[in-house]
């Protein structure tokens, strides 16, 4: 059985500092792990690796027995559950709870062209009335609380049934 997480000697350079430097990681099915440390020690930037949103500058990244830079990240990402301060910047403030929630079914921020069936929509109601925002569907993402912003991220990233779940802070 792959690794869920194989990180080897992953480094993330921005300019002449390193964000990450030589980050030896490995996660295997069925494990849970915390990463703590100071402000600006990199856990959001490893996370960020984690989650198929950033590629490392140097060393190898296999996240679901795929390694980035050799798999298409957007059939990868949909088998990532992530929440993050990041993901939710991204989140348009004008767009609904339930669309923040059924949009995670293809991977994407803002409703698009896309189009979801009602097994899409059954998954997200469900999420959201299990996470206590289902009252919360017709809502904008813009008008909610933090504490339900991060309930309706969690919701989001569980949409997917992911292999691997991520949540930053």
């Amino acid at each position: 059985m792959a690794a869920v997480v194989d990180f080897s000697k992953v480094s993330i350079r921005r300019g002449n500092s390193y964000l990450l430097n030589q980050i030896d990681l490995k996660v295997e099915e069925g494990e849970r792990w915390v990463i703590v440390g100071p402000n600006g020690s990199g856990k959001s930037t490893l996370l960020s690796v984690m989650s198929a949103q950033t590629h490392p500058s140097e060393g190898t990244a296999a996240l679901l027995g795929e390694t980035l830079g050799r798999v298409d990240v957007f059939e990868l990402r949909p088998r990532i559950g992530v929440t993050s301060a990041l993901v939710s910047a991204r989140i348009p403030r004008s767009e609904k709870v339930r669309d923040v929630v059924v949009s995670a079914a293809y991977g994407v921020l803002g409703r698009w062209r896309e189009t979801y069936d009602s097994f899409d929509y059954e998954r997200a109601d469900d999420l959201m009335a299990a996470l206590n925002v289902y009252r919360l569907a017709d809502r904008t993402f813009g008008t909610l609380s933090e504490g339900e912003k991060k309930r309706v991220e969690i919701c989001r990233a569980l949409m997917t049934d992911p292999e691997l779940l991520v949540l930053d802070e």
